[in-house]
């Protein structure tokens, strides 16, 4: 057996930023290393799990790749984390690098903690993590609320005693990084690329690099390979979590939606962008059977954004259901939102 220890990278950051983008990415450029791919999905439809299982070659294949769905991993240490590690480790050939991606609602130091179990301590280390943001969302200042209006809010309503939980994730995610990707540069003009880079900036407790992207294209040689041993530098890593002593994912709702078979491609954007616009919703995704069509149709929203694109051909076995995870803050209508996704088109 080796005594080296086996390097891993936790890919963080906020819903729909682009961290299954940049996973990919690495699983298809990945330098001669033997990969294996944790996913850790919010909701218990695993979409992020099947996009990579499709890119899945000799360097990194389908039985490599884990999905993680019965709750965040900083959650779920002992019952599932540990286990799924360790059965990773035992392979014949076991991975040269693992790659985690992180729910978008997870906090990341709580993970770094796990790595200080004695079962893993002495078999891999945390490489780096990778935060991933996106430049538009963040140029939109919506997870770096403004202090004014903080204080305005806070003047208003006597209940009001500490930020948004949206920007307690966004600032834990890049406090935590080695690396942070400003994704989706495409996007935005010059002036709102720097005003995102600022805020990323500001959240930064150390001077960590900012690399600018699209669709998480970077070099692999950039972010993998950095021995930052992140298991070891805790105290670098400031969080929200141990200013508040405690960890839930409460102020997040997660429902899964079944939905009819829809005639146009329109018709599925255009519902997604209302249930963002009408109730608030953050983050849906999922598989859409369109009528009349042998592809499947992923569904990928980001608020009001919404990208939709054929991705394989339904499989002859497998059930032509169409469902979509949709994340809110808690106490989202949903109801509403059901019923909103499920009309039949006129």
């Amino acid at each position: 057996m080796s005594l080296e220890k086996i390097p891993v990278t936790i890919v963080t950051g906020f819903l729909g930023a682009g961290k299954t983008s940049l996973v990919r990415h690495l699983m298809e450029n990945p330098g001669g290393r033997r990969l294996a791919v944790l996913v850790n999905e919010f909701g218990d439809v695993g979409i992020d799990g099947d996009i990579l299982k499709g890119c899945a070659d000799p360097s990194c294949p389908e039985d490599a790749i884990v999905e993680l769905t019965n709750g965040c991993l900083c959650c779920t240490v002992a019952d599932e984390f540990v286990p799924t590690i360790q059965a990773l480790l035992a392979r014949p050939q076991p991975p040269e690098h693992i790659l985690i991606e992180t729910s978008g609602l997870a906090l990341p130091k709580p993970l770094l903690k796990a790595f200080e179990w004695p079962d893993l301590r002495t078999r891999i280390t945390v490489d780096g993590v990778i935060a991933v943001a996106d430049a538009e969302a963040v140029a939109d200042g919506r997870f770096a609320p403004d202090l004014a209006a903080v204080a305005a809010q806070r003047a208003g309503d006597e209940t009001i005693d500490h930020d948004t939980p949206l920007g307690e994730v966004f600032e834990d995610q890049v406090a935590c990084a080695d690396i942070v990707i400003l994704n989706k540069i495409d996007l935005v003009d010059g002036q709102a690329l720097a005003a995102a880079r600022d805020t990323v900036q500001a959240e930064m407790p150390r001077k960590i690099p900012v690399i600018e992207t699209q669709e998480g294209r970077v070099d692999p040689r950039v972010v993998l390979g950095l021995g930052a041993a992140a298991e070891d530098d805790l105290a670098a890593r400031p969080s929200h979590h141990e200013e508040h002593g405690e960890h839930d994912h409460d102020d997040f709702e997660t429902i899964v939606v079944t939905l009819p078979d829809h005639a146009a491609i329109p018709e599925v954007v255009a519902k997604v962008e209302a249930i963002a616009r009408d109730h608030g919703v953050l983050r849906a995704k999922g598989y859409v059977a369109v009528r009349g069509k042998p592809m499947r149709l992923l569904v990928q929203g980001v608020g009001t954004r919404v990208r939709a694109q054929f991705d394989r051909p339904w499989a002859a076995d497998e059930p032509r259901v169409s469902r979509l995870v949709v994340i809110g803050q808690k106490g989202f209508d949903h109801a509403a939102v059901t019923t909103a996704l499920q009309r039949e088109p006129a």
